[in-house]
């Protein structure tokens, strides 16, 4: 069964400080960054080739297989005619929203931590995607979201999280992307993106609110702390939050995972990833690279002598 879809004003009854958050007021809003640089998106998406459905998971070999230690870039030093612009963040005039495009299009690719959350008294629900999501540590499993705006105008994801302590990150992948991108609509606070993306709510056994049962990787999680971001543009003015989260159960789909159930077939999973702008990326190739042993490639003679060197200038 879907979680009761609140509308607003039913929520504003429950939790009265639902009216004096505004979503067109954070860094991130459409209205703020304007992230789609197309005047008429559906006529460009019209334009471009389908979706390459048969396009599986497939390994290649690296750009350059016969690489040797000391041999730098794997382009023949082409990188390296190439000059750098150098950007102060905080140079006069530089809006943070710049700041912001620049660092989700060049820090890419990003995973999708598509967040659900409920509120303390069950009545209102959140599912919502966060491209601010990485995994930190791994005994224990630690994750970090990361949330545009501080807590005085905090995003409907963070005000459940820090009421209950709970969460769970759900992983996106190719066969509900336009749902999951459906859930980041700038809704009223109580008003349910379950029932706006078609998705289907899955029991969890750690937390009280959902997994995505479309996911094929969930982590139930407990909220171990959080720090608060204050802009230095505008001092004063709180603007992000940074969420640390301890996971507490994982939920695999059973074809996707292996006898020993600690690795996840990536062409099974078919993660989409973030990329800047209203840009996503698939991940349909791999390559394997085995990290290298000081001693055993020195014994094998492909570390030579003249590499071993102490740090120098400029290094």
């Amino acid at each position: 069964m879907s979680p009761k879809n609140f509308g607003d004003d039913a929520q504003r009854s429950q939790d009265p400080s639902a009216a004096d958050h505004d979503h067109s007021n954070r860094l991130d809003s459409e209205k703020t960054i304007q992230r789609n640089p197309h005047p008429d998106f559906k006529q460009v998406e019209a334009s471009r080739p389908d979706w390459a459905a048969s396009k599986g998971w497939d390994y290649t070999k690296t750009k350059e297989p016969g690489w040797k230690l000391g041999q730098g870039a794997n382009d023949g030093g082409q990188c390296l005619e190439k000059k750098h612009v150098e950007i102060d963040p905080y140079e006069e005039g530089r809006s943070p929203a710049n700041n912001y495009k620049l660092l989700i299009s060049g820090i890419i690719p990003r995973p999708i931590g598509f967040v659900s959350t409920r509120s303390e008294d069950g009545a209102s629900t959140n599912l919502a995607p966060f491209s601010y999501t990485q995994v930190i540590n791994h005994d224990p499993p630690v994750f970090i979201i990361g949330y545009a705006g501080g807590f005085d105008n905090a995003k409907d994801s963070l005000r459940n999280l820090t009421s209950t302590g709970e969460c769970v990150i759900n992983i996106v992948s190719e066969h509900f992307i336009e749902a999951a991108n459906s859930a980041s609509i700038n809704a009223p606070y109580g008003v349910s993106e379950w029932v706006i993306s078609g998705l289907h709510p899955a029991p969890c056994t750690t937390v009280k609110c959902s997994r995505v049962k479309e996911s094929i990787f969930s982590i139930e999680g407990k909220l171990m702390e959080t720090k608060e971001f204050e802009s230095k543009a505008t001092p004063g003015k709180k603007t992000g939050v940074l969420a640390i989260i301890e996971g507490t159960r994982f939920w695999v789909r059973e074809d996707a995972i292996n006898e020993a159930r600690n690795i996840i077939d990536p062409g099974v999973l078919r993660p989409v990833a973030r990329l800047g702008g209203i840009t996503y990326g698939r991940l349909t190739e791999g390559f394997e690279l085995p990290r290298p042993d000081f001693e055993e490639m020195k014994k094998d003679g492909e570390l030579a002598e003249e590499l071993v060197k102490p740090k120098i200038e400029g290094q």
